[in-house]
């Protein structure tokens, strides 16, 4: 269904966006700096349910969408690449870094631990965003079922995200203190990132990838 290489360029992308501070992350390693490593995956494993929901509703409409209107796959192709090239621009302009903050939460039991955290992956607009801009890009009509190929797609994005985050909630003071002091860290990341996503929606752009007739 997808080569190797296919798979290793998706996941690298995931890898490249989920090392970019956003809610998921400073809430994750917030909890585990004020509760502990524990509550911190327990926080993760909501994020996670909150990413396994997302999944399935970008990819169960992207394939009634699609099944129903087959020219609509490069309309949503090219839609995604230029939200790829927006992000593109919020990463690489002047200011275009928000400093990381980790936030001091109150102490919760293990329910409100994962509730919370899956609230918060659930709230993120981002998320959908990503599966909806970047699923198009490596889906291939020819190859069968829609359904399946975002499915695998998502298992690999959900497989890189929890085990990036896993390694932050565990390394949290680390790892906050790192990202409080290493500006030219943040900065570098946010370079990588929005040449990246840019170069990758400039080739989308570019490739003609046809819908099924």
């Amino acid at each position: 269904m997808f080569s190797p290489q296919e798979l290793l360029v998706f996941a690298l992308a995931a890898l490249v966006l989920v090392l970019t501070p956003g809610p998921n992350m400073v809430y994750c390693i917030s909890r585990s700096l004020t509760q502990g490593p524990r509550a911190g995956l327990l926080s993760l494993a909501g994020v996670v349910l909150g990413f396994g929901v997302h999944l399935m509703a970008a990819s169960l409409g992207l394939t009634a969408l699609l099944a129903a209107v087959p020219m609509a796959f490069d309309a949503i192709r090219i839609a995604g690449a230029l939200y790829l090239l927006w992000m593109a621009w919020q990463a690489l302009r002047p200011g275009g870094s928000a400093p990381f903050e980790a936030r001091d939460l109150p102490h919760d039991g293990p329910r409100r631990l994962f509730l919370m955290g899956f609230m918060t992956s659930l709230l993120n607009p981002k998320v959908a965003m990503f599966y909806l801009s970047f699923f198009p890009q490596f889906l291939h009509p020819e190859r069968g079922s829609w359904l399946l190929q975002s499915l695998t797609l998502g298992a690999v994005q959900i497989a890189t995200s929890a085990t990036v985050n896993a390694l932050l909630v565990l390394f949290a003071a680390r790892v906050a203190v790192f990202l409080n002091r290493s500006q030219a860290w943040v900065r570098a990341q946010r370079y990588v990132m929005g040449t990246v996503l840019g170069l990758l929606a400039l080739k989308l752009l570019l490739t003609d990838k046809k819908a099924p007739a």
